[in-house]
């Protein structure tokens, strides 16, 4: 388990890049967001005490949407719109 090291750290690197995203493009922005958010959610959920009280069917489905999330912040570093 990886505590200190949130998934959407990886994009850490590229952080010029997303912060030059988020303020041409608000669709980058909102999705970026959301990531941010549904990773914070998804290591709060992997890493408490009373993980067997949710199912593992939610945490999957957490883990499909952030995967097409950040499958689409890397199209839109990948890509570059100018």
């Amino acid at each position: 388990m990886k505590n200190s090291n949130r998934p959407y750290r990886k994009f850490l690197p590229q952080q010029d890049k997303i912060e030059e995203l988020e303020k041409s493009s608000s669709r980058f922005k909102r999705i970026y967001s959301e990531y941010e958010l549904m990773s914070d959610e998804l290591w709060n959920l992997e890493s408490s005490e009373t993980t067997e009280s949710i199912p593992d069917d939610f945490i999957n489905a957490i883990k499909l949407q952030t995967s097409y999330l950040e499958d689409e912040i890397q199209d839109w570093l990948i890509e570059d719109p100018k």
